[in-house]
């Protein structure tokens, strides 16, 4: 049977008593199945009056026994021994006796700043004197700052007023990982004038620009080259315009500009996306096949494009072993072969149909392609023109060998 015997707000550590014995039981960490592991382990009622009275020794303890907790791990038991080894020179020591004790032990500095605790004398060793201004209630984004701050003192970063400004503008103050937003009303209305200004020069780089999406990687994937030729176009535009900004504000800001665009593209229908253009005026038949066996047929007069319907095909098919796609005009005898692992094309005709058992005979040339945008151009062509309508995108190799060294001497650049 198990009864509180005395608690504080929200996860602070509670008295229990089970099975007539006091302890002190504490939620941390997590299982296996991500679910909170709960520790307990035995204390006196000296200790109990200690926790009563003192807010600040309360969360003292808390901090040190935390660490035990995480060796815990997922399934591992508290190592009780330590844990109550704990509780005397915490609880019931003079003040310079417990600052000497966190001076040789481990303990979670992060719980006691979100309860309060004066940062500059946590950094000093002054955990007693730093715990007067303690509070029961938890601040957990006054610890987060305190962690990011420490991350970019450890990479040696320095943020002023409006960097930290646009960084929270962006939502990215906290979190690096966060992806970018525009939050105006986080930002110190003295500050916000400045953000705007570093903002609208960003926008002003990149107008004109887009990431259009990249179905060899998925439906909602888009073009890396895109990102970053956007990325360093606003980049260097914020950098001269704004030198004394730090290099965590200005990608920030890169960031937000291209993760924009690209939500913007993954909003729009294919056909709007920068795909094949004017090919539903293309009086024959296409099919698509890709490396696996798959097979679609696109007709003219549908209500979508030849370019479109392949694109959606590639991205529901596309993946690490499956990276070779072929558009064929049966009618006319031709075909173009993506190779998405090799950056590389071959363009394909028939020079002469199959009869009384002999195979056709195909002329087949390679060519490098430059990225998705490359792979869109060529797409389109054949889908308008067929096979001649490629010529004026080669140079194309009829020889392997120096279709090979070239993209050897392609790929080293």
């Amino acid at each position: 049977m198990r009864d509180i015997v005395f608690t504080r707000d929200g996860w602070i550590p509670k008295a229990i008593r089970e099975d007539g014995e006091l302890k002190l039981m504490l939620g941390a960490g997590a299982d296996a199945n991500h679910d909170p592991r709960t520790f307990t382990f035995p204390i006196r009622e000296a200790h109990l009056a200690a926790i009563r009275a003192d807010l600040a020794r309360h969360l003292l303890l808390w901090s040190a026994v935390l660490p035990l907790c995480d060796a815990a791990g997922t399934r591992g038991g508290l190592d009780e021994d330590a844990a109550v080894a704990l509780l005397d020179p915490v609880l019931l020591s003079p003040p310079a006796d417990v600052d000497a004790l966190f001076r040789r032990i481990r303990w979670d500095k992060g719980r006691l700043i979100a309860h309060g605790a004066d940062i500059e004398l946590l950094e000093r060793g002054q955990v007693c004197a730093a715990m007067r201004a303690a509070t029961e209630t938890s601040d957990t984004k006054r610890a987060q700052e305190y962690r990011a701050n420490r991350r970019r003192a450890d990479r040696g970063e320095t943020l002023g007023p409006l960097d930290t400004a646009i960084l929270r503008y962006t939502g990215r103050y906290l979190h690096g990982a966060t992806v970018p937003k525009r939050i105006p009303e986080a930002v110190d209305p003295r500050l916000l004038a400045g953000v705007t200004r570093v903002i609208a020069t960003a926008e002003r780089a990149c107008a004109g620009m887009r990431i259009d999406r990249d179905p060899r990687r998925g439906k909602r994937a888009t073009d890396k080259r895109d990102w970053d030729r956007m990325a360093a176009a606003v980049d260097t535009a914020v950098r001269r315009a704004h030198p004394g900004l730090a290099d965590e504000a200005v990608g920030t800001v890169s960031f937000l500009m291209c993760s924009e665009a690209a939500n913007r593209a993954r909003s729009l229908p294919v056909e709007d996306g920068g795909d094949a253009v004017g090919d539903r005026a293309r009086g024959r038949a296409l099919a698509f096949t890709d490396d696996k066996g798959a097979e679609a047929k696109w007709s003219p007069g549908g209500p979508r494009t030849a370019g479109a319907e392949f694109w959606e095909f590639v991205a529901d098919r596309s993946a690490g072993d499956n990276e070779v796609f072929t558009i064929e005009d049966e009618e006319r005898g031709e075909g173009i072969q993506l190779h998405f692992y090799a950056d590389s094309v071959a363009r394909i005709a028939t020079v002469r149909e199959g009869s009384d058992g002999a195979e056709p005979q195909y002329r087949v040339e390679y060519g490098l392609v430059d990225g998705m945008r490359g792979y869109r151009t060529l797409v389109s062509a054949f889908v308008e023109g067929g096979y001649a309508a490629l010529e004026p995108h080669g140079p194309w190799m009829p020889d392997v060998a120096d279709f090979e060294r070239a993209r050897r001497r392609r790929d080293a650049r």
